[in-house]
């Protein structure tokens, strides 16, 4: 029996043990290729559930007759139940394993994504979105860790695989929104067969996931965040994090009101974002060993700048796709890019490194999307876009200063 067995055997003793329920399913001789099919399933489930979601924004904005600036409030409800939920995710992991936390978090997130279309007034939306984001949460962790487990079965890189499946899931489900708009789909039909197609699937996978023992983390369950040396690099995360977040709740709204596209190719922005982001994940391994890891942090910085700045000077189909574009290949490598780099840090650890930099990152992911509902009802979305611009530059800036400092030093 080789090694990789004899651990998957000694992960399912260790996890009867713990009393979770749902380990009974394990199937001791689990493959490393079964498993990493398993959760790349499972990052299916996220992105194109959260794309599907946010195809139909728009629409769902319509039907409650909701403002830009009331749209940015009910959108605040899902990073509150997500962070909110952060260090209650932590203190599960440490009582059951990840794979029951991450089947639960998908059972969860789809019942909620099936009820966003039935919400008839906004506190019924809220409290709904509330609870998506919570559930995303314990989705998203879980599967992260159970993507750390797969790594660990394989000698090569394996894991940034994983979040490319996630973008191409986000493009599937914003090319499925997009058909369903044009049949005149209503949402809460759309977004119903949706959820239950993708907890079906989370079934089918769960019996391939890693049955990994309860983590042990002392206890702490409280927000980590980066120190002096890795601040820095925490705000380019929060930069670019932020663009993404924009992107995936505002692209639709923003070829509807601020382009004027007709309603057949209003998702036409999004589905051209996901498409750059995904490519992006998939070729950026083979760019960063040419031009480098700081250069290529500096070229995104100055994409997501050239993107946003052209979508808000040019509202055109045409000129706004292609800055749609340019942001989609600017954000795609900055996040796992600043991770390598955190993880390097002697003075915190890897794991808190890492750990530190997603807590800032998810800040502007969640809190800067909502804001730009408030600049868009004060001064319109093409300004909202235009301040985006500024956090791309601030990539570039800060890389340039850093590299500066290095050499002086």
């Amino acid at each position: 029996m080789n090694r990789q067995a004899s651990s998957f055997i000694i992960n399912c003793q260790l996890s009867a043990l713990s009393g979770d329920f749902f380990l009974y399913f394990c199937t001791p001789m689990i493959s490393p290729k079964r498993a990493r099919i398993a959760i790349a399933l499972f990052f299916f489930i996220s992105g194109f559930g959260f794309s599907t979601w946010a195809s139909r924004i728009p629409a769902i904005q319509q039907n409650l007759r909701l403002s830009d600036a009331a749209l940015g409030s009910v959108l605040f409800a899902l990073p509150l139940g997500l962070m909110l939920t952060l260090p209650v995710t932590g203190l599960l992991l440490q009582r059951f394993s990840s794979r029951t936390i991450m089947m639960a978090g998908a059972i969860l997130f789809n019942l909620m994504l099936s009820l966003i279309g039935f919400a008839t007034g906004i506190w019924q939306l809220v409290i709904i979105l509330f609870f998506f984001g919570s559930s995303r949460n314990f989705l998203n962790i879980a599967m992260n860790a159970q993507s750390i487990g797969v790594q660990a079965l394989y000698s090569r890189s394996i894991i940034t695989t994983f979040h490319g499946i996630w973008s191409i899931a986000g493009f599937a489900g914003a090319a499925v929104g997009s058909l369903m708009v044009t049949a005149d789909i209503s949402p809460s039909y759309h977004l119903l067969t949706t959820g239950l197609l993708l907890v079906v699937l989370g079934f089918f996978a769960f019996p391939g996931s890693i049955p990994q023992p309860p983590s042990s983390s002392g206890g702490r369950t409280s927000f980590i965040l980066p120190d002096k040396a890795l601040l820095k690099f925490g705000l380019i995360s929060f930069a670019s994090m932020a663009c993404e977040g924009t992107m995936y709740d505002w692209s639709g709204i923003y070829f509807q009101k601020a382009v004027h596209a007709s309603k057949d190719v209003v998702t036409l922005g999004y589905v051209v974002y996901m498409i750059a982001m995904a490519t992006g994940r998939f070729v950026g391994d083979k760019l960063v060993g040419r031009f480098g890891v700081i250069a290529m942090l500096k070229y995104s910085g100055l994409m997501i700048f050239g993107g946003m700045t052209l979508a808000a000077l040019f509202p055109f189909p045409l000129t706004a796709g292609l800055g749609f574009m340019l942001i989609g290949f600017g954000v795609s490598c900055v996040v796992p890019l600043v991770f390598s780099i955190a993880g390097k840090s002697k003075a915190m650890g890897t794991g808190a490194a890492v750990a530190a930099i997603s807590t800032v990152g998810y800040f502007g992911f969640l809190i800067v999307p909502p804001l730009i509902g408030y600049i868009s009802h004060a001064a319109g979305l093409r300004w909202a876009f235009a301040c985006m611009s500024l956090l791309g530059a601030s990539i570039t800036v800060m890389i340039l200063l850093m590299n500066k400092e290095k050499q002086q030093g």
